[in-house]
């Protein structure tokens, strides 16, 4: 730690109001300008809350104290927030999962909605013609994937942690139960404290994966059937033993989850007991049943995911005659679904695994003859690249946090180039119509500056899909429209 973060506790007794909140959830508050300061035409110094909220009377401990900024932490709520809500969570505050518990459902989407807005104002000097009405869903148990760390405490606490980590911080937390994790998922929290702690290899598990898929069959009268499918995926750096398999098995048996093992890389996650299952989730508008691994990418929030995929569906107001290009297409979320209502899709994706996965399930619901994918680099895309894909009327994009640059700009150095009569026909390579799927704000905006700046597209809309409810994570979705030339 360098000298001048060093911690502090310096307890500040006068009031101070809070104006702002960040995304990190601090509160935002401002010191009044000394003289000099004034005289300079300085503002005071900022500093930044952990648990106060904006239009708050608080005072504060300072944690850190650089010169430009501190950051603290409330002492005492003087008056508190109209928006101000109960944390649900026991562990909240010390758990880094959620950082929002403390606000009121309405006001942390208005926020994430403030946070899309602005980026697309200040980085993209573009405002969308539309703002989509946000979307919304279930506020708790809503996690049905979750990467838990383990990690011996044995002689601090007398037992193993297993939980999220502390926020910004290296430590797990102590938690029991997690509110947004599914309820039987959350109950099972002590009791793989104690599977763990039993284990020769406590020290060499550090991890514990969790995949939660749809019932094998929601109707039936088999409460076997009906009731949710867990896979945990506990990652074992050293071989198990004899008694340490059967510690396992008899787990899974109890508790009626499938258990997987991760010995090395992610390549290595097998099945372990039982050895066969099935883990899926459905999207009933569709017909679409997706089967996937625990290591699979999917969304964490399946109803959520219903959501959203049939809004970028009608977004993108596709014909029986569209040729669709999915990028970034995973396992099939929307690619499957897409091709319940175009002509044809072809999904691209970047790892040669999803791709493979991607194509069982293609096969899986029977849609081999209109879907078809193939793996290529999304972050070293060309104008060559894009002619290579074909003429394609709609494109759906779904890119990770790092977002879609060069495609963008590959779109961009394309409407250049056919701006100039001999090239006219290229034009045709462009699509009329992009519905862009974006897990961070900033890169969403970088990616509109260039498509409505250099490529001749016009943002047509944009909002907010609230995917994960008391995080700072900000989902979206934008609609781009070819400017007609």
């Amino acid at each position: 730690m360098r000298r001048e973060e060093k911690p502090v506790n310096i307890e500040v007794l006068e009031p101070i109001r809070v104006e702002a909140l960040d995304l990190d959830a601090q509160g935002i508050a401002r010191l009044v300008p000394n003289e000099e300061e004034a005289v300079q035409g300085h503002s005071g110094k900022v500093i930044f809350i952990q648990g106060a909220l904006p239009t708050e009377l608080v005072s504060y401990t300072i944690t850190r104290d650089k010169a430009r900024f501190s950051k603290a932490k409330v002492r005492q709520i003087i008056k508190p927030a109209v928006f101000r809500a109960q944390p649900k969570c026991a562990a909240f505050g010390a758990c880094g999962g959620c950082t929002m518990q403390h606000l009121d459902m309405r006001a942390q989407i208005a926020m994430k909605q403030r946070v899309l807005e602005d980026d697309l104002s200040h980085l993209a000097k573009v405002k969308p013609e539309e703002i989509l009405r946000p979307m919304g869903g279930p506020a708790w148990e809503y996690r049905h994937r979750a990467r838990l760390s383990a990690v011996n405490r044995s002689i601090k606490k007398g037992t193993v942690l297993i939980g999220f980590h502390e926020g910004k911080s290296g430590y797990v937390a102590d938690m029991l139960a997690c509110e947004i994790l599914p309820k039987h998922v959350s109950d099972l929290l002590p009791k793989m404290r104690t599977l763990v702690m039993g284990l020769s290899i406590v020290d060499r598990m550090p991890q514990i994966e969790i995949a939660v898929g749809e019932p094998e069959d929601p109707h039936s009268d088999d409460p076997m059937k009906a009731r949710p499918v867990t896979a945990l995926v506990f990652r074992n750096l050293q071989p198990l033993t004899p008694a340490d398999e059967q510690l396992l098995k008899d787990f899974a048996d109890e508790h009626h989850v499938w258990i997987w093992l991760q010995p090395k890389g992610i390549e290595t996650v097998a099945p372990f007991y039982p050895l066969t299952g099935k883990l899926c989730y459905r999207l009933p508008e569709f017909a679409i049943e997706m089967p996937f691994k625990p290591a699979d990418f999917t969304q964490v929030n399946h109803m959520m995911n219903r959501a959203l995929v049939s809004k970028a569906i009608r977004l993108l107001e596709i014909k029986p005659e569209h040729r669709v290009l999915d990028l970034f297409c995973g396992i099939g979320n929307f690619t499957l679904p897409l091709a319940r209502r175009a002509r044809s899709v072809l999904g691209i994706e970047g790892l040669a695994s999803l791709t493979v996965r991607a194509k069982n399930n293609a096969e899986h619901n029977g849609l081999v003859d209109k879907v078809s994918f193939m793996q290529s680099d999304l972050f070293e895309v060309t104008t060559e690249t894009i002619a290579s894909w074909g003429k394609a009327e709609r494109w759906l994009m779904d890119p990770p946090r790092e977002g879609a640059m060069e495609i963008c700009k590959s779109l961009a150095l394309l409407h250049q180039i056919s701006a100039q009569p001999a090239n006219a026909h290229l034009n045709e390579l462009m699509p009329e119509r992009i519905v862009y799927v974006s897990c961070n704000p900033k890169t969403l905006a970088r990616d509109a500056e260039i498509l409505c700046h250099q490529a001749a597209y016009t943002l047509k809309g944009a909002g907010i899909v609230n995917m994960f409810p008391h995080t700072s994570h900000v989902e979206s979705i934008a609609i781009f429209q070819k400017t007609l030339i």
